[in-house]
C-alpha cells in the first residue's frame, strides 16, 4: 500500500485478516445454530445475544490486543476499554444476530477503527456470500478487490432504500418516513443488518439507508465505506453517538437531500 503510514497500513491489513477469521468462526456457529445458548439483553425479548456473539468478540479482541496492545476497544458485547486512545477499534461480532439465529444469511462481522476521533478504516465480512467490504480513508473502498461506488440515482424512485427500526427511541419517525417514501414512488428493503445495508449503499446496491436508531458498532466501519465510495451521511457521531447511538442516514449524493427531507428534523436532533 503506497503512501500509507506503516502503523495504518498494518492495521488495515490486520482488520481484513481478523474479520475473515472471525466470520469463518461465525459461519461454523451458524451451521449449528440450533444448539446455541441464547440470552436476552435485559427485559427486551427482541434484543438477543448468543454464545456465538460473545465468542467472536472475544476472538476479535484477543487478536487486536495481541497486535496493537496500545489501542482502545469498544464492542457491542464487551463494552469499552480506553475510549480516549488515539486508535479505537469498534466491534460488532455479529451484526444481524436475529437473522443469524433464524437461519437467514443477513449477518456479518463488522470492525471499524477510529483515529483521533474520526473514522479511519473498516471491514465488513459477509461469509455467506464470501464478500469482504473494506475501506481506508483517502484510499478507496472495495468489496473483495472490486472498487465500490454509490448509485447514480437522482430520484428516490430509481432504486431501493434500506430501512430499519426497533421499538427503542425514535420509532415514531419510521412510519412517516415510509409513507413519504412510498408517496414519492420509492421502494424499501430491510434485511436486519445495519452494517450490511450501509455497505450495500456504498456498493450502489441500495440508493440509501435510514435507521431510526443505531449504535456505533453497527455502522462505524460502514461510514468509512460510504465516504470512500462517494456517498453522504448525517452527523452520526454528534452527542456521543458512537457510544449512545443516533439516527443514521447514508445515501448516494443525488438522493441524500430528498431522503433527509423525508426523515425531517429528527435526523440531527
Amino acid at each position: 500500500m503506497v503512501n500509507i503510514a506503516p502503523a495504518i497500513a498494518e492495521r488495515y491489513r490486520a482488520v481484513q485478516e481478523i474479520a475473515r477469521e472471525a466470520a469463518q468462526l461465525g459461519l461454523d456457529f451458524y451451521h449449528r445454530r440450533g444448539a446455541l445458548q441464547v440470552d436476552h439483553k435485559g427485559s427486551d425479548l427482541q434484543d438477543v445475544v448468543s454464545i456465538a456473539d460473545k465468542t467472536l468478540e472475544e476472538l476479535i479482541r484477543q487478536r487486536l490486543s495481541e497486535r496493537f496492545p496500545e489501542d482502545g476497544l469498544l464492542g457491542e458485547e464487551g463494552g469499552a476499554t480506553d475510549l480516549a486512545a488515539p486508535y479505537l477499534w469498534v466491534i460488532d461480532p455479529i451484526d444481524g444476530t436475529a437473522p443469524f439465529l433464524n437461519g437467514l444469511h443477513n449477518w456479518c462481522v463488522s470492525i471499524g477503527l477510529m483515529h483521533e476521533g474520526e473514522p479511519l478504516l473498516g471491514a465488513i465480512m459477509d461469509p455467506n456470500h464470501d464478500e469482504l467490504f473494506h475501506g481506508l480513508r483517502g484510499h478507496g473502498a472495495f468489496v473483495n478487490d472490486q472498487p465500490l461506488r454509490v448509485h447514480p440515482a437522482t430520484e428516490i424512485r430509481q432504486g431501493l432504500t434500506g430501512l430499519g427500526t426497533t421499538h427503542r427511541r425514535g420509532k415514531e419517525n419510521f412510519l412517516p418516513f415510509v409513507t413519504g417514501l412510498l408517496a414519492e414512488g420509492g421502494q424499501f428493503f430491510r434485511n436486519g443488518s445495519g452494517a450490511l445495508m450501509t455497505a450495500y449503499v456504498a456498493a450502489g446496491r441500495l440508493i440509501g439507508y435510514y435507521e431510526t436508531l443505531i449504535h456505533g458498532w453497527d455502522c462505524l466501519a460502514g461510514l468509512v465505506l460510504i465516504q470512500e465510495a462517494g456517498g453522504r451521511h448525517n452527523a452520526f457521531l454528534r452527542n456521543e453517538g458512537l457510544v449512545n447511538g443516533n439516527p443514521l442516514l447514508v445515501a448516494a449524493p443525488g438522493v441524500y437531500d430528498q431522503l433527509a427531507a423525508l426523515v425531517g428534523p429528527s435526523l440531527d436532533r
